[in-house]
């Protein structure tokens, strides 16, 4: 990278440094190459520390760097390509959706989570629920994390005593879910801030930019469980069918 100082341009200073530093990286650096630290990148281009970071967090967000612990600001290598979309009519963990079960145990559900459920009938705001954490992980890289909230009035035959946490408690409460008839599912998308364990789950740092994908699956009785995935937003790309469902596709990034 130069030193040249940056003129006087119509669009925001940090937005007028994102274009010049996406330049210097398809110029200058190779992919997994290390960033010079936000002091000396600060001091090469005459911007405030504050205005870097803003153009570092949009470079980011367009999947052109990473920041990993330990490590510094990186290149970010192309985008993996992978369908994600989730058939209208299957249960989560129908061995073919691509996610590996990691645990399992019984917790209270965040208040998000409980809106979504809903209470009365045989599910109370108090009463714990079956929490599953999933991970989706393609080519070595974890690319989202999910956690799965099932009441327990959902899986009524799932073993009390047998494997009480784990992978293999995990594979229980998504088999008992196959026992289900699934009137349906509704989703949302958002774009969220990644939580201490997901952005260590997925090599990110809390805080980083993450869509949010809820899920709702439906039976005659109502909610029987609703899945809350974590993707990384310098990865993913939605798209939505005429099916309704959601696509999100990692693909190499093409040079303008």
């Amino acid at each position: 990278m130069g030193t040249t100082q940056l003129e006087t341009a119509p669009e925001p200073k940090y937005w007028h440094l994102k274009t010049v530093l996406s330049e210097a990286l398809d110029q200058d650096f190779a992919v997994g190459e290390v960033l010079p630290n936000e002091r000396e990148l600060a001091a090469r281009f005459g911007v405030a520390r504050a205005t870097l970071r803003q153009a570092l967090e949009q470079l980011e967000l367009e999947g052109r760097l990473q920041r990993r612990r330990g490590v510094g600001t990186t290149v970010a290598p192309p985008r993996l390509g992978v369908a994600v979309g989730t058939a209208q009519h299957n249960w989560p963990g129908d061995g073919a959706d691509g996610w590996e079960p990691v645990d399992a145990a019984e917790s209270l559900p965040p208040a998000a989570v409980l809106k979504l459920l809903g209470t009365g009938g045989d599910f109370a705001a108090d009463q714990p629920v079956h929490t599953v954490r999933r991970t989706r992980v393609t080519q070595g890289q974890a690319v989202a994390a999910e956690l799965l909230y099932v009441p327990a009035a959902s899986v009524p035959g799932l073993p009390a005593i047998e494997a009480p946490s784990g992978p293999a408690r995990a594979r229980a409460v998504l088999r008992e879910l196959q026992r289900l008839v699934l009137d349906g599912q509704d989703r949302s998308v958002e774009l969220g801030s990644a939580r201490a364990d997901d952005a260590k789950e997925l090599d990110r740092l809390p805080g980083a930019p993450v869509l949010l994908v809820t899920t709702r699956y439906f039976t005659a009785a109502g909610t029987a469980a609703v899945s809350v995935a974590t993707y990384r937003a310098d990865t993913c790309r939605l798209t939505f069918g005429d099916s309704g469902n959601v696509e999100i596709t990692h693909e190499p990034r093409v040079a303008s």
